[in-house]
């Protein structure tokens, strides 16, 4: 039972009240302003935000606002005009006195409000009356909207569990935001790197150049897709769902360099100009002649490349040069011709061309990619929104046991998801120690628990004396416990194949992976067992990764105590590792594992071969020693 079921069974179990709005919240007006006024008084460094009707809010020095009007309490303010929604807002703030705001003593109740009524939004919508094309709500809309009031402690549950929902949502955009940027960054420093690069113009890039055809083409109903500006998306891809189409006579009389084919790329160059598009297919279209077409030449330049190259920082300098006209600028074919591009050789424009069609992706893809990520958690957190706020007759929540665990369920795999979207595009993603585990325990001390080598022991006592190379090496000097005390140590240990042992007390750093049922042992207390989830990391990778240096030194800085030092599980999880994909752990496990056989394997590695040399050695020497006596 989640503690929200706990917490309806406890305050509602005779249900849930309803109430209209009006008579469990204090209504609040704002301020009679003018949109003239409000240009007067915005400043950038005001104290004061103030609300206006649709999108529009601006900040104000509070010297410029009625003290009367400034709402200095948490509130929730209902757009009432044009874009009709609803605000949680609870810094000093004020607005047009067509819109209203409600609060109430209580900041949980006031944020529970915006919730409900922003899981109703769309109700209010529905009920907006046009003023010509504009909507618009009514007071008595939301004054005479009944909501279901449970218990503050109910309240406060629901209220922290949906901030965590936002909080979500709210990272993913930064982290959007982010990677653009990144993309950008890289992409420029990627482009301007001389990696043996030669500048040359696009002319000399590209077989031809030319633009859309400059007659006005016929209409027809159907045939081929006419392209313009306009069908171009925010991704630089074309749109072919709004489509105006020629017929096919149209498309055969064109010149073969103004018919697109795959590796062609497109580039706007009149009005919006500076667009590049990737022609990804062998699909029939034509488009305006305020689009230029390249073709570019392959022994010269990759298409992909010439395209990134083009959507490059540097490139779109040039074209803000190249650009002319008053109403409309234009960049003329002659202009582009001469537009420069660095091209170094071919391998190392293919190598570019994958790094930046990876950020490309996860920046971008609709499919897979954060914006996907963004629209799902949105979608999950408006379902559970709504199911978090709707109370049946009982009082319960028709968010069942099974729901909230297959949401845990799906938050984890979203989080999974979003690491190897990561590990795409870096190779490698940089993650706590906490992310990548399933539990961090210890064993258990004898002391109070147990006593050891009693006479029916018969099972081994694992200290950090043991864990040799990697492995458990009980040795006839390896103290022993009886069943019951090694079954007392596994409640705690909860040792499984698959574990990574870690000494954390004493001689730190000491690592063992758990290769067969450990069905006869268990750990002393200083000896810590990490359990990996291995959807996302190999317990083998773990084990080397803990090995390093540049690990072992962070642990090390978290390590306390006197003579006897140790690091705390708690701070052990903390720890930043770097976690590539399962595909390249196996292959790093791989190499290290050949060089761990080299170098201690006792059969084919460098210990036989010393063995063998020293045998070698008694030998000649034995041999060069050995004289006959002179007869």
């Amino acid at each position: 039972m989640s503690k929200l079921d706990e917490l309806i069974c406890e305050f509602c179990s005779n249900g849930v009240e309803t109430v209209k709005i009006k008579n469990a919240f204090q209504r609040l007006k704002g301020t009679p302003i003018t949109a003239a006024r409000m240009k007067e008084i915005n400043n950038l460094e005001g104290e004061i935000k103030v609300f206006a009707g649709g999108k529009t809010v601006i900040t104000a020095k509070e010297k410029d606002i009625p003290n009367a009007n400034i709402i200095r309490v948490p509130a929730v303010l209902v757009q009432s005009r044009g874009v009709i929604d609803v605000i949680y807002y609870d810094k000093p703030f004020t607005f047009k006195n067509e819109m209203w705001a409600y609060t109430t003593s209580d900041s949980t109740t006031v944020k529970y409000l915006f919730y409900v009524l922003k899981n109703n939004v769309q109700r209010f919508r529905d009920a907006a009356s046009g003023m010509g094309s504009l909507p618009q709500i009514s007071l008595p809309v939301t004054e005479e909207f009944e909501i279901p009031l449970p218990p503050i402690e109910v309240q406060r549950e629901i209220v922290r569990i949906l901030d965590n929902f936002t909080e979500l949502a709210a990272e993913l955009t930064a982290e959007l935001t982010a990677r653009k940027t990144q993309y950008t960054y890289y992409r420029d420093e990627l482009l301007a790197n001389n990696y043996n690069s030669k500048i040359k113009r696009l002319e000399e890039c590209c077989d031809s150049i030319a633009d859309g055809d400059h007659q006005a083409p016929p209409k027809a109903d159907s045939g081929i897709p006419f392209i313009t500006i306009s069908d171009i998306d925010e991704r630089h891809e074309i749109d072919f769902n709004v489509i105006k189409y020629v017929p096919d006579e149209y498309y055969n009389r064109l010149a073969d360099k103004r018919r697109p084919q795959k590796g062609d790329v497109l580039y706007t160059v009149v009005g919006s100009y500076g667009i590049p598009v990737y022609v990804k297919e062998n699909k029939k279209f034509v488009f305006q002649r305020h689009i230029a077409i390249l073709r570019p030449n392959n022994a010269v330049v990759d298409s992909r490349y010439l395209y990134h190259a083009m959507n490059g920082t540097a490139f779109h300098r040039q074209a803000n040069l190249a650009a002319k006209g008053a109403a409309q600028k234009t960049i003329g074919l002659a202009s582009l011709a001469k537009m420069t591009v660095p091209v170094p050789p071919l391998d190392v424009q293919n190598r570019i061309v994958n790094v930046l069609d990876n950020f490309e992706k996860i920046c971008a893809d609709l499919n897979i990619g954060l914006p996907a990520e963004i629209e799902a958690r949105q979608k999950q957190y408006e379902y559970y929104r709504d199911k978090l706020l709707t109370f049946a007759e009982t009082g319960n929540t028709i968010l069942s046991r099974a729901e909230q665990s297959r949401a845990e369920q799906s938050r984890a795999e979203q989080s999974r998801a979003l690491i190897k979207l990561v590990q795409y595009v870096y190779g490698c993603v940089w993650l706590e120690l906490g992310d990548v585990i399933v539990s961090l325990n210890t064993g258990l001390n004898p002391r109070k628990f147990f006593k050891l080598n009693t006479e029916d022991a018969t099972n081994y006592y694992i200290t950090i004396r043991e864990m040799k190379d990697g492995k458990i090496v009980p040795s006839e000097k390896t103290d022993r416990m009886n069943d019951e005390a090694r079954k007392l140590c596994n409640n705690r240990s909860n040792l499984e194949v698959g574990d990574v042992l870690f000494s954390g007390t004493g001689t730190i750093g000491e690592t063992a992976v758990i290769e067969k049922e450990p069905s006869n042992w268990n750990i002393k207390e200083g000896v810590y067992a990490i359990k990996p989830n291995q959807t996302m990391i190999e317990p083998m990778y773990l084990r080397y990764i803990l090995m390093t240096d540049f690990i072992k030194k962070e642990y090390m800085k978290k390590a306390a105590g006197g003579t006897v030092q140790s690091v705390p599980m708690g701070e052990l999880k903390k720890i930043r590792i770097p976690v590539p994909s399962l595909q390249e752990q196996s292959r790093i496990v791989e190499v290290l594992k050949k060089l761990d056989d080299l170098c201690n394997g006792l059969t084919n590695g460098l210990p036989a071969e010393i063995e063998a040399r020293q045998k070698q050695y008694e030998y000649y020497r034995d041999k060069l020693l050995s004289f006959k006596e002179r007869l």
